[in-house]
């Protein structure tokens, strides 16, 4: 609950003459969506006072004191029953101020040699880091599922395409491998940008540092930071590392848009390749007959908002100049926003995608139609001398022969094929089969079925 009356005296109003507006009071305030960082601002104020204590800034009892008040306002909070006060304007005053009411004036003395802003600038981290190990896991789940399914479809032939035109046939295995290696990319820019994401700035101060002797190596290490930051006019200004995982989320979300947008058109009637399970679908208020694919229609629609999130961001810090800006306070709800929203997608998808069920008879017919077995044909030719050009000009005649007798290349008689070139003998009927055509590409990164397996396996062992 949030209490846009209260009138306490703001703890830096001894400058001022008088109160502040009651609008602008609404306007600037940020505990209605930074409340949510409570516990990584309670945290880091602990390892800032046990820092203090350590230098000689707070005695023991002193410490003690403001680790048990702070411990007690986080059981508060979480039991429900802290009153958030929008006069307080953010998570960090109303914190403090609870901590004071609780134990009197040493709770004062927890804000020595710091400032809100690398105060704000460390929980932003500490929470990001936090839930960078979340969704970490929701993908590695993710891709733990398309790998069980691309190994049960590793001999499921479908058509492959470009320009959504019939190309040569694959197999289904081998598609969602595709999609795979786009997560691994994600994966690695994830665990990259956690590298930016875990260096402490608290200690910065407001912007130039502080006088106090303190001891920024403590306080990193109690924090689980990797290091402090280097400079504190950067540490307390820039939002880089906030951008830098949009920018991944970005990325992401647009890999699972595409994928979404072949599973909606999959279980199409025209398609019909896949079928969802019903728990990932809803139906229409007025046709009965209507299976709505709604779970990757959500995440492709999603998709346009995480991007708008990351313009937002750089936007936001394009035009700052050194140091903090109240701007930043605009950080936090497309951060935030973005964070639940990839969290929400991954664990739909990582639930989904396992559950997938592949119709391989709808899609063998699919592949047998658009003359996906050209290219196998040409290649025949090439490896019976004809040079490559050449070949391409003989299948393609077929080919138009074909689509006025409304047959496939495998449906012509020997003596049909052999008007196009007499090189074409009885053994061409094994390169214009289907299971001819995805077994021949047998290497490294092709559709094979072995191959799928082979690149399957190598996967679970890199994914641990």
């Amino acid at each position: 609950m949030t209490d846009s009356n209260t009138t306490s005296e703001k703890p830096w109003g001894g400058r001022f003459s008088e109160p502040t507006d009651a609008f602008v009071e609404r306007f600037t305030a940020s505990v209605g969506f930074d409340q949510r960082l409570y516990h990584h601002d309670i945290t880091g104020s602990i390892a800032h006072a046990t820092m203090l204590a350590e230098v000689g800034v707070l005695t023991a009892e002193e410490k003690t004191q403001i680790i048990e008040g702070l411990e007690a306002v986080k059981a508060d909070i979480e039991a429900g029953e802290f009153q958030w006060s929008v006069s307080l304007e953010d998570v960090h005053m109303n914190v403090e101020a609870r901590l004071t009411d609780r134990i009197g004036v040493t709770g004062k003395k927890l804000h020595t040699g710091r400032s809100r802003n690398d105060q704000v600038a460390t929980d932003i981290r500490l929470y990001l880091r936090d839930e960078i190990d979340v969704i970490a896991e929701e993908l590695q789940r993710l891709r733990a599922g398309l790998l069980d399914l691309a190994e049960r479809e590793a001999d499921t032939i479908m058509p492959g395409f470009t320009h959504l035109q019939t190309a040569q046939p694959v197999t289904f295995g081998h598609h969602l491998l595709a999609w795979y290696e786009m997560l691994v990319r994600d994966a690695e820019r994830l665990l990259d940008c956690r590298k930016r994401v875990n260096v402490m700035p608290l200690g910065a101060a407001a912007l130039a540092g502080t006088t106090y002797p303190i001891d920024r190596s403590i306080t990193a290490r109690l924090l689980g930071f990797d290091r402090p930051t280097e400079n504190s006019l950067d540490s307390v200004s820039d939002r880089d590392f906030a951008i830098e995982f949009c920018s991944f989320a970005a990325l992401l979300m647009t890999h699972l848009s595409r994928f979404s947008e072949e599973l909606v058109l999959w279980t199409s009637a025209q398609f019909d390749f896949i079928d969802l399970p019903d728990r990932f679908c809803t139906g229409s208020s007025i046709m009965p007959q209507k299976k709505n694919p709604d779970v990757p229609e959500l995440v492709r629609g999603k998709t346009g908002r995480v991007n708008g999130h990351l313009i937002s961001l750089l936007t936001l810090m394009k035009g700052q100049p050194l140091a903090y800006n109240k701007d930043n306070q605009e950080d936090k709800e497309p951060l935030f926003d973005t964070v639940d929203t990839v969290k929400g997608c991954l664990k739909a998808y990582a639930d989904m995608v396992p559950a997938i069920v592949a119709k391989a008879d709808n899609m063998r017919e699919a592949a047998r139609k658009g003359f996906s077995t050209a290219t196998d044909l040409a290649d025949y030719l090439v490896k019976k001398g004809v040079p490559f050009r050449d070949a391409h000009e003989i299948v393609g005649k077929a080919v138009a022969f074909g689509v006025a007798e409304s047959r496939d290349l495998s449906e012509m008689t020997l003596a049909e094929l052999q008007k196009f070139s007499d090189i074409i003998a009885e053994d061409v009927f094994e390169v214009l089969t289907l299971e001819g055509s995805v077994q021949a590409r047998d290497h490294l990164g092709g559709t094979a079925p072995d191959q799928v397996r082979a690149a399957v396996a190598r996967a679970r062992q890199q994914l641990g």
